[in-house]
């Protein structure tokens, strides 16, 4: 007798942004699975088999599914928050997925250490682990590794590049300081440079 497997639909998508191509995966429930650089294909293929935990995988192009990729353009103008509360779902250990949801919890417009993010989760010791976690996340930029960065403030590694960790945490410290100068009616910028940027 034989026992037919699952089938796993994805919707993709790609949109092309001022950093580079983005393919971005959801799906059916419309939760964004994964979100990476188009050149990081072949990453992208292996988190898409893992995600699906040997279930046949059905894989369609969508133009905007869900609107995640119109929430993504819209991060890119400028509306910071457009992407804060998308629905997002990745396999991975209990310990990645309470990493990854840390994540989301550093605010736009912040950056956090590897220690600062290990203490977060309850878990000070296990700086290393974090830092592994949070470079297997496979939702970057909704999943904001590109937040975290050194001890000594310096940029560390990511995915996409340096050059890009270094525009997105550009992008939303200057708009961070925009919308925080509106607020208080103040004129000029009012948030630090991070070191190195």
């Amino acid at each position: 007798m034989s026992i037919s497997k699952q089938v796993f639909e994805l919707q993709l998508d790609e949109l092309d942004t001022p950093i580079g191509r983005l393919t971005l995966a959801a799906d059916a429930e419309g939760r964004l699975r994964l979100l990476g650089w188009h050149e990081g294909q072949e990453w992208m293929k292996r988190a898409l088999r893992a995600s699906t935990r040997g279930a046949k995988l059905s894989v369609r192009r969508v133009d905007d599914p869900h609107g995640l990729s119109a929430a993504l353009r819209a991060y890119f103008r400028g509306q910071l928050d457009a992407i804060d509360a998308l629905p997002v779902h990745s396999a991975g250990s209990d310990f990645q997925r309470r990493v990854w949801q840390a994540l989301r919890e550093i605010p736009c417009g912040q950056t956090w250490s590897y220690s600062q993010l290990a203490r977060h989760i309850g878990n000070p010791a296990a700086v290393r682990a974090v830092g592994l976690a949070n470079g297997a996340n496979p939702i970057g930029i909704v999943v904001p590794c590109h937040r975290v960065i050194g001890a000594d403030g310096t940029l560390t590694g990511y995915g996409g590049g340096l050059e890009r960790k270094r525009w997105l945490l550009q992008h939303e410290r200057a708009r961070s300081a925009r919308q925080l100068s509106f607020a208080s009616g103040d004129t000029a910028p009012c948030w630090p440079r991070a070191p190195g940027m």
